[in-house]
């Protein structure tokens, strides 16, 4: 996976040429680092048997240079073709963010791109990777072949996921540059999108509990006591007989005087202080934690998304500088 250090301000990113066994991998790679500029590449390193087939994998660093104070590298690498060789194809992934498959245009090697194919997929499932949802691009080599398929009979039977292809010729640089420049750009918007999700996902929702606090408590209503009514039997003007035992009645005024109002129950002065500033104390604690989220969670995922676009549009202006070069070249 794509890997940012901080510290030492490094961008890396894995590049994987894939495809069955004489296809031209290898030989992309060697035009890659015959065309790029000696400044910006690694020694090329090849591990391959008297025949000339890669015998465990072919490695070599591409440099893009400072992109806003970060160092942007990808690391390209090839497998074996061979079947037998699947071991170290799949170790070889391990860690991949894009991938090249090259594919032999010969009408002969057609069943061999189905079963390399399907193999990458295999492989590819085994680390918990969804190839549709890895950036990679087709590349139809050997274009010159007598006997080369048509480009869209290869795509009916290959191209099963509508990935973009190219048409090239390895061993002449053609469409090597290309192809790599686009499976570049791929890789660094999947960095991007990769590093939004992050950054939605990193910022605190409000809590529940802040808002409990923060919403205005309402008060009960205050009840009034209820007037005493005259007892059956009593006389005008005076009290009712109570029985011995029974509570204290409020006292009746006589027909055509008002009796004294009902006194509402207020709450203490001391009970509104404390519940005002409970709403006080409530509503500052959430503005103090949505505040903290926005700083941490929020001002690091802006922080991330404008680097990565910037790695994004310098990382593609590199590969494209790396064309022209191949085309003066």
């Amino acid at each position: 996976m794509v890997q940012i250090n901080f510290a030492l301000k490094e961008v890396n990113c894995k590049i994987v040429f894939y495809g069955p066994g004489m296809s031209g991998k290898t030989t992309n790679l060697e035009i890659v680092h015959q065309k790029a500029p000696e400044e910006n590449k690694g020694e090329l390193t090849s591990i391959s048997t008297d025949g000339d087939r890669t015998l465990f994998f072919d490695f070599m660093p591409l440099d893009l240079g400072n992109v806003a104070g970060m160092r942007t590298k990808f690391q390209l690498y090839t497998v074996p073709g061979q079947v037998y060789y699947n071991s170290t194809r799949k170790l070889v992934l391990q860690g991949v963010d894009g991938v090249i498959f090259v594919a032999d245009s010969d009408a002969e090697k057609l069943q061999e791109n189905i079963e390399s194919y399907e193999n990458l997929i295999e492989n590819l499932a085994e680390y918990g990777k969804d190839i549709r949802e890895l950036p990679h691009v087709i590349q139809y080599n050997k274009r010159d072949h007598p006997n080369a398929m048509p480009v869209d009979e290869l795509d009916r039977t290959l191209n099963r996921f509508g990935v973009p292809t190219f048409e090239a010729v390895a061993v002449t640089g053609e469409g090597v540059f290309p192809t790599l420049k686009v499976l570049a750009g791929m890789v660094l918007e999947s960095i991007d999108r990769m590093d939004n999700r992050r950054s939605s996902a990193s910022r605190p929702a409000p809590r529940a509990e802040a808002r409990a606090q923060a919403a205005p408590r309402a008060e009960a209503p205050a009840q009034s006591a209820p007037a005493a009514a005259p007892a059956a039997g009593g006389k005008r003007g005076q009290a009712p007989a109570r029985p011995a035992g029974s509570p204290a009645r409020r006292p009746v005024a006589p027909r055509g005087q008002a009796g004294p109002r009902p006194v509402a129950q207020r709450p203490s002065p001391s009970r509104v202080a404390s519940s005002a500033a409970r709403r006080r104390g409530g509503a500052a604690h959430a503005d103090a934690d949505q505040t903290r989220g926005t700083r941490t969670g929020g001002g690091r995922g802006v922080f991330v998304a404008v680097l990565s676009t910037l790695f994004l549009a310098a990382a593609v202006a590199g590969v494209v500088f790396f064309v022209m070069q191949n085309q003066q070249g």
